[in-house]
């Protein structure tokens, strides 16, 4: 059962062929065998998942049941989740219980669909390869000695392992897309206010974007048709009609306008990747569509300005947890001044607080028009390069990262290496644009990801377009060694 797609489980239940408790159980035995290695799970809900299971089977007894009810799921750490533990990844919640569901949270749960736990992450979803965790470092399914990429390598992780049939994640700065690349599954970043940002704790306000992660197109589908929609709660979100995703699944690509930028196929690209990714663009030409090299120019500036934004926000969203309303606290506090920086020195991890700083520095007098503004400014110029390529083309493919997985503590001691690992998918967030990605092959017997960057609210092409790939190549089909 663990190597069905989620339409495929979902015909399954409607058929009686399984129940949702032994499906359940199936997953629950799977994480308890082979997570002990990979460390994708930080928290396992197996009472209220197999509660929940029971629930969803009488639900489909009576006949009210949906066509997701009883289907297995995991939430990456940084949704709030009612009853149960939301650390994000760090040492400053790990004691904190969600009072309350996240939006994503609350959707999936109308849907009838079981949660089997919560996914591991880099620290408040700051890192390109989840080893920032409080709870250690996730290890690739694909080869133990790599990352997974991050910040939602849990998820990519316990997806490509078939611990669990799709799982939640975020995207700053290709937090989803990129570790989706790295472990061989598919990943979706939305249209920025494509989904409710409510209940999802904040790394970067205007960047962050959830979506789904699963192992087709065609089950990023059925996820997204579920988590997308307006949401008062959130001032981001967008008051946008959702489509039905799953319509468009089989359209024709004849005619399709596909733009290569010449700047995603420079320098940095490791060549057996670049192949990789020529192959699957022959594909589409195959399937009747059109290829023309594009420039995006400012491309190049994208890491430094994302560097600039991103942790500006961050040192804004994570000045609430000081050890007094929530979070860790320190032990025996001499006075005030003692709490808060004890408190918020033994809760945050390295990187977290390099980016605290960073951030400080440039929203700081004398500084912020000299950094902040000026990354804003840089954030346009990307967006009007976006604007400009799609009076061109339909949509934009190239790499999602420049190499495969590397290896667990390669980069971690080198901030700039790990940073530049994001180089082709921070463009799609400074713009709030939908990308994903997609298994294209191998190359150093470790997946390839083709990314697909679309114009606002584009998704159901970029599902379209993926899942019509997928219908001719089975690069997302394959399975890690050991994990069958």
């Amino acid at each position: 059962m663990h190597n069905k797609t989620i339409a495929e489980l979902s015909a399954a239940l409607a058929s009686g062929e399984v129940s949702s408790v032994a499906l359940t159980e199936h997953f629950l035995a799977r994480i308890k065998r082979l997570d002990p290695e990979l460390n994708s799970f930080v928290t396992v809900t197996a009472e209220q998942a197999l509660a929940d299971a029971a629930a969803a089977d009488a639900a489909r007894a009576e006949g009210s049941a949906g066509p997701l009810t009883g289907v297995p799921f995991a939430h990456k750490d940084i949704f709030c989740t009612e009853g149960v533990k939301t650390a994000c990844g760090s040492k400053m919640l790990d004691n904190f219980i969600a009072p309350y569901d996240a939006a994503v949270v609350s959707k999936m749960k109308a849907a009838g669909m079981v949660m089997l736990g919560k996914t591991n992450m880099d620290e408040f979803a700051m890192g390109s390869s989840n080893e920032t965790s409080f709870y250690g470092p996730v290890k690739n399914p694909w080869d133990k000695e790599r990352v997974p990429g991050g910040s939602s390598g849990g998820s990519a992780a316990a997806v490509a392992a078939r611990l669990a049939p799709m799982a939640t994640g975020t995207d700053t700065g290709g937090s989803i897309r990129q570790p989706a690349s790295l472990c061989g599954i598919t990943g979706l970043k939305p249209t920025y206010g494509r989904v409710s940002r409510y209940g999802m704790i904040a790394f970067a306000s205007s960047l962050d974007q959830a979506g789904p992660m699963a192992r087709s197109a065609e089950d990023c589908a059925l996820m997204l048709q579920l988590m997308a929609g307006f949401d008062e709660r959130d001032s981001t979100s967008l008051e946008n009609e959702v489509p039905d995703y799953s319509k468009g699944l089989n359209n024709s690509l004849e005619g399709l306008r596909i733009g290569l930028p010449k700047e995603y196929f420079g320098e940095g690209l490791d060549p057996e990747v670049a192949k990789v990714i020529e192959t699957a663009i022959e594909e589409y030409k195959k399937m009747g569509a059109t290829v023309k090299e594009i420039s995006l120019p400012n491309t190049h500036l994208a890491v430094p300005a994302y560097y600039i934004v991103a942790p500006a926000e961050c040192s804004s969203n994570l000045s609430r947890m000081d050890g007094v309303r929530f979070g860790h606290r320190c032990d025996d506090p001499k006075n005030l001044e003692d709490l808060y920086s004890r408190s918020r020195g033994e809760g945050f991890g390295e990187e977290v607080k390099r980016r605290i700083l960073v951030g400080a520095y440039a929203l700081s007098a004398g500084y912020y028009d000299a950094y902040y503004i000026k990354a804003q400014q840089i954030r346009h110029l990307i967006s009007d390069d976006f604007k400009a390529a799609f009076t061109e083309v339909d949509l934009i493919m190239g790499p999602t990262t420049p190499s495969t997985a590397f290896n667990v503590g390669e980069k971690s001691k080198d901030p700039i290496s790990m940073y530049l690992s994001d180089i082709y998918t921070i463009s799609a967030n400074l713009a709030g644009l939908p990308g994903l990605s997609l298994p294209a092959g191998f190359a150093q017997n470790m997946p390839v990801g083709l990314q697909v960057i679309g114009n606002y609210f584009d998704e159901a092409r970029l599902l379209n377009v993926a899942h019509r790939f997928q219908q001719e190549t089975t690069w997302h089909q394959q399975t890690p060694a050991g994990i069958e």
